[in-house]
Formats: C-alpha cells, structure tokens, sequence
C-alpha cells in the first residue's frame, strides 16, 4: 500500500504544477470551508453542522461500494488543499495515515470519527463465516456511526473543528449542531422504543454486518453470514444452514441485506423459510439517484426505524 500511495503522491505533484485549471474547481475561493470526507455519513453530518458556512465534498462517489475505494490522485489533491478532512480511522482507512504521513501538505485539521466515540472489537458470532483475511491482530469495528448515540459525539466534534476554523462562525456552528443533535436524539428515541416493546430481539442478516453499535446500543442480538468489513462475498453451506435454522426456530418474519449488495444469501434463506426480505442501510454510501435527491443520513435511518418495527414485532 505505501509504494502505491507513494506513486500516487509522485503523480499528485505534477498534477499541481501542471492542472491549474482542475486546482480551482477543487478549492473554492468563496470564503467558505472547504471539508472533504471518505465516505455519506460524515458528509451527511458536516453539511448540517457547517449549513451555508461550508463546501462539502464526499470522496466516495455515489453508487460506489465503499470498500473497494481507493483514493486518485485528485482526491490527494483535494484532502491537501482542504480546511477539514474527515475519515472513519479504522483498517479500511489505513491510506489515509500513509498519505498523512508522507505528504508535505496536509489539510488544516483532521477528523477521525473512530476517535471521538467508544469502539468495540470487530467480532465473529455464532455461525458467522470467519473471514480468511482475519490475522491475530485486533481490530476494532469501523462502523461507529451507525449508532445514532455516536452520531451525536461526531457532530459535536465537527461543531468544535469548524469553531476553531472559523471563529467568525461559532454562534451559527453552535445553533446548527443543537438542533441536528435533537433530530438524532428523536431518532435514537425511536429505534429505543422499538427495541425496548419489542416481541423479540433478535435481528438476522443474510449479508455482512455493520451493526455492531447499533445492536449494542439498543440491546439486540444478531446472526448474520459475514462480519462487517468481510471480504467474503460466498458463505459456506453451513453458514447458511444455520441461518435457515436460526430463522426457522426462532420463526424470524425478516431477513436483512444491506445497500449495494447482491442479496442472494437473504434470497435463499427468505425462500427457504417464507421469511420476508428488506433492506437495513449501514449507511456507507447512496446511489446517485438518492444523492441528487438530497437523501439524508436522517431519512435512510427513518426507513431503518420502520423496517426495524416489522422485524421485531
């Protein structure tokens, strides 16, 4: 990985001597901030943090699996050039020190959410396909915004590096975190309903899964095929099986997949017990359809509230 980004870095610096032209579209002298993020989340959260005061850019194009991404050497340019740059911090994320590390230029301040919020280790439950990448060494699970909990910690940690940017701002920064932090305070408060009238606690996903925070937040166990950063994409006979059964004894009435997956192991899991099958958003990333839609972070997790109550009842 670091002889990749090394040459990219190598092409990176004869792109700002030579692509004055594409500088300017990336950094936009309107007075504004300029932040970049990796992936939908951060993005989502930045723009209600930063409203009118900010530009917001996501380096993951919409429709893109997020796992498969790796930076150009446009992106290179983008994270050196902006005010704020914003990261998940895990192993996925790994570049992102390489390219820190060994560039001259460094964006103003960096944001790691992983280091804002509580993480817990990536584990594999019972009947879970075991990754064949998984080493001895620990690994912490990436996916801490999917807990609406944590997402309050991330905005609030946006709220402080835009106000150290951008004193001029504060009172706005401030006002806009507030009331962003009280829509995912209703939120959280609609999942914990849920969970806490609900006829069973038990989720089941035919897919990798994500979810880890928001399980533990709100106090529910899962079986799924794959952890949530697999590299798998086949389950063995055997995982599957279990996942059959585990639907059929606990009779589950949903089975979950995941944005951007293929959903056959759901397929075959819901044919084979009747279940019904649905989709349960990590969040990671949206189509271009939902991005020039203004889709939000808040309303993929509203479609999660409603999805959760169908299969927990």
């Amino acid at each position: 990985m670091k002889r990749i980004i090394s040459a990219i870095l190598c092409m990176t610096a004869i792109l700002c001597l030579f692509c004055s032209c594409e500088k300017e579209d990336i950094k936009k002298d309107d007075g504004k901030l300029n932040i970049v993020t990796t992936i939908f989340p951060p993005y989502d959260f930045a723009k209600n943090v930063g409203g009118e005061y900010v530009n917001v850019s996501m380096l993951l194009k919409p429709g893109m699996e997020s796992h498969s991404y790796d930076p150009t050497p446009q992106d290179i340019i983008k994270i050196q050039e902006c005010d704020l740059f914003i990261y998940t911090g895990g192993e996925s994320d790994e570049w992102v020190k390489d390219i820190l590390e060994s560039s001259e230029r460094k964006p103003k301040k960096t944001l790691a959410m992983m280091d804002v919020c509580e993480t817990v280790r990536e584990e594999t439950v019972e009947g879970m396909e075991k990754d064949e990448d998984d080493g001895d060494e620990i690994e912490y699970d990436e996916h801490v915004w999917t807990s609406p909990k944590n997402a309050v910690h991330i905005a609030a940690a946006i709220d402080l590096a835009l106000e150290e940017l951008d004193k001029s701002h504060t009172v706005e920064f401030a006002k806009n975190t507030l009331e962003y932090n009280d829509k995912l305070s209703q939120l959280d408060g609609s999942f914990r309903e849920i969970a806490d009238n609900a006829k069973r606690k038990t989720l089941v996903f035919g897919d990798r899964f994500p979810f880890r925070y928001f399980a533990d937040e709100y106090g529910l166990k899962y079986y799924a095929a794959f952890p949530g950063c697999s590299s798998e994409t086949e389950p063995s006979p055997s995982t599957v099986s279990f996942l059959i059964d585990k639907v059929n004894a606990e009779k589950i009435p949903v089975v979950f997949s995941i944005e951007f997956s293929n959903g056959k192991v759901a397929d075959t899991i819901c044919e084979s017990t009747g279940a019904k099958k649905l989709t349960f958003h990590s969040c990671h990333n949206v189509t271009q359809e939902q991005f020039s839609s203004g889709v939000s972070y808040l309303s993929l997790m509203q479609d999660n509230v409603k999805a959760l109550k169908e299969a927990l009842d």
